[in-house]
């Protein structure tokens, strides 16, 4: 029998090393405890009389910020906070009106929160050095993603190419954004590809669009903490915060999870031998 396209693509196996990874940026590379899109929706739902929680701005995480107010309105609680507050229910009238007020607080807090994950950029020469290229995608839009660029650069690390939501039809968890990190670098095998992300959304990006996902637990969403909060906790405290967001992480189907990029590198290591034994994610 003579197999057709579609079957040779799906049985075809690549067994070559990892040629890409592809990271999230706050909470994954920038940004630990990815506290500036939060610092930001807690500032404008306050500006409008409503309180929202830590916990209900971090739900929708990882999404393209209009989405992420659009999902916030819809909270149950915080619904009833606007409907008090203005008189009426939310609509996407105000949706868009909240996006358009929230971009200069996401650019301000970007810059406040703007510091490398510990130990990227160790992990960026030793991935670089293999010959692997570095994606960046994000939820924030273009303008907030040079912001996000410029305070990076500064610091010593510069992606190969970057894929905003607004690019794309469709945001995480749709996989629009990694493939088109992949058009850009030019890899044609998905399997090569890696997807870093901190939050459940990202690495349902990675596994729709085929890739072998990495899950970040304690520098993002899923600790929540700054540095210095991170860092002030007794190892005790610290442990039981492990344990949850790991577990947090490993629930989203992803195929690792790590403290941090900084422990990346292993990771690599163990798909490029999964890979060479045949093995696909």
């Amino acid at each position: 029998m003579i197999a057709t396209a579609s079957h040779y693509q799906y049985t075809r196996k690549y067994t070559g090393p990892v040629k890409a990874v592809i990271c999230d940026w706050a909470g994954t590379t920038i940004d630990f405890g990815s506290r500036a899109p939060i610092i930001a929706f807690l500032e404008l739902f306050k500006k409008h009389g409503v309180i929202a929680t830590e916990a209900q701005a971090r739900e929708p995480m990882g999404t393209e910020k209009s989405v992420h107010i659009r999902k916030m309105l819809a909270m149950p609680e915080i619904a009833e906070q606007w409907q008090t507050v203005t008189g009426a229910e939310p609509v996407e009238d105000d949706v868009q009106s909240l996006y358009e007020e929230f971009l200069p607080l996401q650019l301000a807090s970007i810059r406040r929160c703007g510091e490398l994950i510990p130990g990227w950029l160790n992990t960026v020469s030793e991935l670089r050095q293999q010959g692997i290229q570095l994606g960046g995608n994000t939820g924030y839009n273009t303008e907030m993603y040079g912001q996000v660029k410029a305070v990076a650069k500064e610091l010593g690390y510069e992606a190969d190419v970057n894929v905003c939501a607004t690019e794309v039809s469709k945001g995480r968890p749709y996989p629009y954004m990694a493939q088109a990190v992949m058009d850009k670098l030019g890899v044609l095998e998905v399997q090569a590809c890696i997807k870093v992300d901190d939050t459940e959304t990202g690495i349902e990006e990675g596994l729709n669009a085929g890739m072998w996902t990495v899950g970040v637990a304690i520098s993002g969403n899923a600790n929540g903490l700054s540095l210095a909060q991170w860092e002030a906790l007794s190892t005790q405290d610290q442990e039981s915060i492990r344990m949850k967001a790991h577990r947090q992480m490993s629930l989203s189907g992803a195929h690792y999870v790590i403290d941090s990029v900084a422990d990346l590198p292993a990771v690599v290591d163990q798909i490029n031998a999964r890979l060479a034994a045949g093995q696909q994610p």
